[in-house]
């Protein structure tokens, strides 16, 4: 079996191909390479790539750190403003928030301090130290508890906060492991070796923490129960719904949303996951590129990523799209999907109108071509999907203040890509977990 084999198809590699292609992509900075890009670092007063930080890391603070070979304080710096910086190191977008704020970026040489590398060498090399003491210590036991509802990025941090103030937390997630998003929904050659339970396992380690899973809100939780056993509730509860593409022969087997094809290679041998010979990934975001780049690194034949806008207009950035291009992947814009093509309940292909922008206005030109397909992969976005009759939603989500409480629910608090107006990014869940612990305790102690 090869790239040539029609059908959605395991093992289209040789063995030896499978760790290559899924190992780390971008391997971490060694010491003498840490140390030398540190020094790069101005050391800024006032430094705007903190201001750019959604969690307000002290940039330079960890850089000289790293610069003074001090990788524990640097570390410190780090996981105290961001309890899962490890993480973030890995999948945050740089390039468009610290990264592009360094003053370095207006000199001759223009080209900032790769913070991200520099916070992930910090990170892990602490990590890495299994007889370093611990950074935190919980306050006294304030005899107040808190459930949390969603154990990803949002709902760790909430729960590592809380518990370092001194409360009592039950931590309760649907899946068997936490991590939400960083377990399951991230590609992964971005974060290889288990990582995701490793930072879990730190940031659970600071005690206090109490861990269900396998509880979903809605059938095995009732928000009426928690809030009465309680003493505050923070849902951090994610985008479980997956948009349909609502089309002609849209139920045949073959066509998959992409953060189900991601998340069961997140947790298989790559070598026994199935990938089709020609794919088509349909969407313009991280999941489409995470995704179609690994139908590649999986033997995919051909793998074309459509996106019905520009280039302009694609959510993922400049950098992943690059990223996708060097892998093979075919990018195509201008293009919406019409209908899903197939034979004896298989897909076979997907036919695309041809559009363009009009004023403010998406329209097709009439024009139609087709790809021709074994396995389609949809990436069209991914909705709130609990359902809480007691909450009103806004734009489809959970609308707070800045702090993350609820409107006229005194103890329910929300935080991630559940609440309303955020941008999805996984560092600012993150942050939203860190201001709802704040505001939690202080109601706590009112």
């Amino acid at each position: 079996m090869d790239q040539n084999t029609p059908g959605i198809q395991a093992g289209r590699l040789k063995a030896e191909q499978y760790p290559a292609n899924f190992s780390d992509a971008h391997p971490p900075l060694t010491r003498t390479q840490a140390l030398v890009e540190a020094e790069r670092c101005y050391y800024c007063f006032d430094a705007p790539c903190i201001t750019a930080c959604p969690t307000g890391i002290d940039v330079p603070s960890f850089i000289q750190r790293i610069a003074q070979d001090n990788v524990r304080g640097a570390a410190e710096a780090i996981l105290s403003a961001n309890p899962l910086g490890g993480m973030c190191a890995r999948v945050c977008p740089t390039e468009v928030l610290c990264e592009q704020s360094c003053v370095r970026n207006g000199c001759d040489e223009a080209k900032p301090v790769e913070i991200g590398r520099l916070q992930r060498y910090a990170t892990d090399t602490f990590f890495a130290n299994k007889d370093a003491a611990p950074l935190f210590s919980r306050a006294a036991d304030s005899g107040k508890s808190v459930a949390v509802i969603g154990a990803g990025p949002a709902g760790l941090a909430a729960a590592h906060g809380l518990a370092r103030l001194g409360h009592a937390v039950t931590l309760f997630d649907a899946k068997p492991k936490l991590g939400g998003l960083n377990e399951y929904g991230l590609a992964t050659y971005k974060t290889p070796g288990g990582f995701a339970q490793q930072e879990v396992d730190w940031l659970l380690s600071i005690g206090g923490i109490t861990v269900k899973t396998g509880q979903m809100l809605g059938r095995d939780l009732a928000l009426a129960q928690l809030t009465a056993d309680f003493d505050a509730v923070f849902l951090g509860l994610g985008l479980a719904g997956v948009n349909a593409l609502n089309l002609p022969a849209a139920a045949c087997a073959g066509l998959r949303p992409a953060v189900d094809f991601i998340a069961e290679l997140r947790q298989s041998d790559p070598a026994t996951v199935a990938v089709g010979r020609q794919v088509v990934v349909i969407g313009g975001g991280m999941t489409a590129v995470d995704a179609a780049v690994q139908c590649k690194l999986l033997g995919a034949r051909e793998v074309s990523m459509v996106y019905r806008r520009g280039v302009e207009a694609l959510s993922a950035s400049s950098y992943e799209q690059d990223w996708a291009q060097k892998n093979g992947v075919n990018l195509r814009c201008w293009a919406a999907p019409v209908e899903i093509l197939s034979e004896a309940g298989q897909v076979t292909g997907v036919r695309f109108a041809v559009t363009e922008q009009m004023g403010d206005k998406l329209i097709e030109t009439g024009e139609r071509f087709e790809l021709a397909a074994d396995m389609v992969l949809t990436a069209i976005g991914q909705s709130f999907a609990a359902e809480l009759p007691s909450i009103a939603l806004k734009g489809g989500k959970i609308e707070t203040d800045a702090s993350g409480r609820i409107p006229r629910h005194p103890k329910l608090w929300a935080g991630g890509d559940c609440r309303y107006g955020g941008r999805d990014l996984t560092v600012e869940a993150v942050e939203h977990g860190k201001q709802a612990a704040v505001s939690i305790d202080a109601f706590l102690r009112s």
